[in-house]
């Protein structure tokens, strides 16, 4: 396949979500490339957002306060500077969105409504349609993105690899796979708006499509990933009529926000449900582990209101034969968000000069070791236009007289099922180092052909590596905290030379 002559040079962005969308629209009108892997609004993590957008609209709320329960949530690991940047954008985050055409909810007044969710000290989620917020969002961004002509947009295509002038090197072109035939888009600027990892496990919310894509690109690349063993896991997934290896339908969590409580099969309440999610996580797995089912209970809270609130939810469940006005839910958790990324600065930049990311696939350091809830949707959005305005202000790069061809080598080969299987039994939520070994000695030899297996052993090898508890990474045999937080990078290839440095004294054990 040839692409037109007059794509080359462009900013390149690779995602259309929430962050792909809105850092295109905020790019023009100069003249941008915007690869989609599906059709324009039908794939991704922002789409299948329930909740909504956390930001301080309210009477009684404020940016300040906001920004607090970040830090609290991010159990000593955030980035001050870039959650108060974040949280003093909220407002206008939400007021942009809306002149693009998002119909946020409203309340009788006309007033945005707004909900509440775990760790949040006022009611400030932001939501669209109920339990739709993502949806809505995607198809007011993706209308406007095919009504802007200085958009170029590239359908059914997917990031293979990014060409450089050598390891780290500045940015040459991106690799992409359109239409099954692998084509090279030449460019100095490629923003990765991919999303995260989520696909890697077997339980998850995620689309199958979410293995890290972007990260091992950038890692390939020689770019520093950051906080790589931050995995959310969404306390709250629909445990019914589930089929192995696809997602499993979300919950929400503004559905405890409104009262529902989580409680087992002899109706006992055994958790605190608006508590930081990664506690909510923790408690429900232990509570399945002991051999309970849990199943969330909105009949009083809800009953026959419950399918006006949530009505994707409510239809979800329908479908399993559940009926949430007169039945309690069946939950448990499964793999949602990753903290962790491509390490970026304010202005999304990575260590690879021209390589930018925005979303879930960069690491900001606004969500520490476990994002606050519905805070993502923010970050997109705050990501994507600050990336849009360095790239403006930038000047143009100089074209590229060659590309390297040696730096077109990434591929992927079918070996999913047993990433899934060894992130699924080792690096969920409760870890350990025998299991974390187990999983690093069956990745490593598939990583260097295998992005998810890159991607996977990457994740592994942070977690061993930090031997303490905190957030969303909990070790059963370190459970403690250290008494200084530090946040973490690595590149691809130290985390290859770790991982075999870990695993050698097994191997000269069995020899």
């Amino acid at each position: 396949m040839t692409l037109p002559t007059d794509l080359a040079g462009r900013p390149v962005i690779v995602g259309a979500g929430l962050a792909g969308l809105l850092c295109a629209l905020r790019l023009s009108p100069a003249p941008c490339v915007l690869a989609s892997r599906a059709p324009l609004g039908t794939e991704g993590s922002s789409a299948w957002a329930q909740g909504g957008i956390a930001a301080a609209v309210g009477a009684d709320d404020s940016p300040a306060l906001h920004h607090d329960d970040t830090l609290v949530a991010g159990d000593g690991l955030c980035d001050p500077d870039t959650v108060r940047a974040v949280t003093a954008a909220g407002p206008e985050v939400i007021a942009l969105l809306s002149r693009y055409g998002v119909r946020f909810d409203r309340a009788s007044d006309g007033t945005l409504a707004t909900g509440l969710e775990a760790a949040h000290s006022r009611r400030r989620i932001v939501h669209a349609a109920g339990d739709a917020t993502g949806a809505e969002i995607v198809r007011a961004l993706a209308e406007a993105v095919r009504a802007t002509p200085s958009i170029a947009v590239i359908e059914r295509a997917c990031l293979v690899a990014i060409a450089t002038d050598g390891q780290g090197g500045p940015v040459r072109g991106a690799v992409l796979l359109v239409d099954g035939e692998r084509v090279l888009l030449p460019t100095a600027r490629l923003i990765l708006a991919t999303g995260g990892v989520g696909g890697l496990f077997r339980d998850t919310t995620n689309p199958p499509g979410a293995t890290g894509t972007g990260l091992a690109a950038a890692a390939r690349a020689g770019a520093r990933l950051g906080e790589l063993e931050f995995v959310q896991f969404h306390p709250t997934a629909l445990a019914a009529g589930a089929v192995a290896s696809a997602p499993l339908p979300l919950v929400s969590e503004a559905v405890r926000g409104e009262g529902a409580i989580l409680v087992d099969e002899t109706g006992a309440r055994f958790t605190e449900e608006l508590a930081p999610r990664d506690v909510v996580s923790r408690a429900v797995w232990h509570h399945l582990l002991a051999g309970h089912r849990v199943f969330l209970d909105a009949r009083t809270v809800l009953g026959s209101h419950f399918a006006v609130r949530f009505p994707g939810i409510d239809a979800a469940c329908r479908a399993r034969g559940i009926d949430p006005a007169t039945m309690p839910i069946p939950v448990r958790p499964a793999a949602h968000y990753h903290m962790g990324g491509v390490l970026v600065d304010a202005d999304g930049r990575s260590t690879v000069p021209g390589l930018y990311a925005c979303g879930e696939v960069a690491c900001t350091g606004l969500h520490g070791a476990n994002r606050l809830a519905s805070n993502s949707l923010l970050e997109a959005a705050a990501g994507a236009i600050a990336v849009a305005r360095a790239i403006a202000a930038a000047p143009v790069p100089v074209p590229a007289s060659r590309l390297l061809p040696d730096a077109v080598t990434a591929s992927r080969s079918d070996t999913l099922a047993t990433v899934r299987q060894a992130m699924s039994r080792s690096a969920g939520v409760l870890r350990d180092a025998a299991g974390l070994e187990a999983a690093i000695a069956t990745l490593l030899p598939l990583a260097p052909a295998d992005d998810a297996a890159l991607v996977g052993l990457m994740v592994c090898v942070a977690a061993h590596d930090r031997t303490e508890s905190r957030g969303g990474h909990f070790r059963t045999d370190h459970p403690g905290r250290d008494a200084l937080p530090i946040r973490r990078s690595l590149t691809a290839t130290e985390a290859l030379s770790r991982a075999a440095a870990i695993i050698a004294p097994a191997r000269k054990l069995a020899s």
